[in-house]
């Protein structure tokens, strides 16, 4: 679902006091928004055993958090950092999953103790494990299909034969074995080959293929699959012409595959993990802006006071559109514009080529769908601080739940201790 016709009328009502109050610029969250996406998702699954595990990469603000999981989700974490994260938010052991990339030891030896689910990328992950550390009786293993899903990867991830994620789909049972000859007694499988999608057809795809994979690791290694994580790729319409996906119709096809798998050993059907973060949060924050400046070069463009610091997907992705408006300037004659930050940078740019009223210095703007992969992605290139972020209750209180990077935050590393590792070279060697 896109921004709330109900969100961005509340926001727009809000909007004179906030910006007074809290200056710009600003990410603002939903919490009625959220609510209600979190009671649909419990809805579309209803019937079947499943549980969301909130990917903390997401939006990791210790308030949302809390929300989600006051509904139950827990949280997919891929750092110490997030982990620490999840632990504030109230999440204990099987409240975390721990989904990461090239892990190191430091970050497992993490993950084993906060009894976090592991997700094993590959087999190194494995090797690590047990020559170093422990082997736990419960281990994922995330899953990279090659070529059964060639032609099925999207431009996030690309063919699965490219990715660097997942143990090689024919290495997956040899794989599993050595787990069980080391101690592991359940297995969850993972697969994430797309990012928002809006349409079922991959993730059931993806599905289909785990639960043939659970079948043949029940059959041949004798370990019971317990759970398949179908990963974060459920979009959101992020352009206004765009169809939401049908979550309901969703759960249902899932329910209906798993009501015709059966384990050839006898035991229940697999339960079934999420770690969405785009949709659950992602409609539900917006980025708030006004306009710096104008200028007219060979086209016209709008200056405003968020760059890419605020928002990466823009300039990270050529791809990736947030939708933008202007809600105090109705009634003006109309124009193409581009809309930019401030950083020496030509890619800092929030929108291309939009239709917007004609803008002054000071107009506000509003720039959708940034409640996920928004201030997270947020960095500190030529010195820029990143903003603040502001929660929306029901009632129309506004609560700051984070405050805006200052100065010293930006210089805070280089208050340390010195240290120096004197050069080994002694008289006569060469330098």
């Amino acid at each position: 679902m896109p921004m709330s016709p109900a969100f961005e009328n509340r926001l727009k009502a809000a909007l004179p006091r906030i910006v007074e109050t809290f200056g710009t610029p600003f990410h603002i969250y939903d919490a009625e928004g959220l609510h209600r996406t979190c009671e649909l998702f419990e809805r579309a699954f209803q019937e079947i055993d499943c549980r969301e595990y909130f990917a903390v990469k997401a939006l990791p603000n210790p308030a949302v958090m809390r929300l989600l999981a006051g509904h139950g989700f827990g949280f997919d974490t891929s750092s110490i950092s997030e982990l620490t994260l999840a632990r504030t938010a109230g999440a204990r052991g099987e409240d975390m999953c721990f989904t990461s990339s090239n892990t190191s030891v430091a970050e497992l030896e993490a993950a084993l103790e906060a009894g976090a689910m592991i997700t094993v990328d590959d087999e190194a992950i494995l090797d690590t494990l047990a020559g170093r550390l422990t082997v736990p009786g419960a281990l994922a293993f995330r899953v990279n299909p090659g070529r059964s899903l060639e032609g099925q990867g999207n431009h996030l991830f690309g063919e699965p034969e490219t990715t660097k994620f997942g143990v090689p789909a024919d290495r997956l049972v040899k794989v599993c074995a050595r787990a069980r000859d080391l101690g592991v007694r359940e297995i969850g499988l993972h697969m994430m080959t797309t990012s928002n999608v809006l349409r079922p057809e991959p993730l059931l795809l993806t599905l289909d293929l785990l639960l043939e994979r659970a079948r043949e690791i029940e059959h041949e290694v004798g370990l019971p699959v317990t759970s398949i994580n179908l990963g974060g790729g459920i979009g959101i319409p992020y352009r206004p012409q765009e169809e939401p996906f049908d979550l309901i119709a969703f759960g249902a096809a899932v329910g209906e595959r798993l009501a015709g798998w059966s384990s050839p050993h006898g035991r229940g059907r697999p339960a079934i993990r999420f770690e969405c973060g785009r949709y659950i949060t992602g409609p539900h924050g917006a980025l708030v802006t006004r306009v710096v400046n104008r200028m007219d070069k060979w086209q016209p463009f709008v200056g405003v006071d968020a760059s890419m610091v605020s928002l990466m997907r823009p300039a990270l992705y050529s791809w990736a559109y947030h939708h933008i408006t202007a809600p105090f300037a109705e009634g003006r004659p109309r124009e193409v514009v581009d809309v930019v930050g401030s950083l020496p940078e030509n890619n800092d740019r929030l929108g291309r080529e939009r239709d917007l009223p004609v803008l002054a210095e000071g107009d506000v703007l509003v720039v959708h769908d940034t409640g996920a992969h928004g201030h997270a992605m947020g960095f500190n290139y030529t010195g820029r601080s990143r903003p603040q972020e502001l929660l929306l209750h029901p009632d129309g209180s506004v609560e700051l739940i984070r405050r805006a990077e200052t100065e010293r935050d930006l210089f805070a590393t280089l208050d340390f201790t010195p240290r120096l590792l004197e050069s080994p070279a002694v008289q006569g060697d060469p330098v």
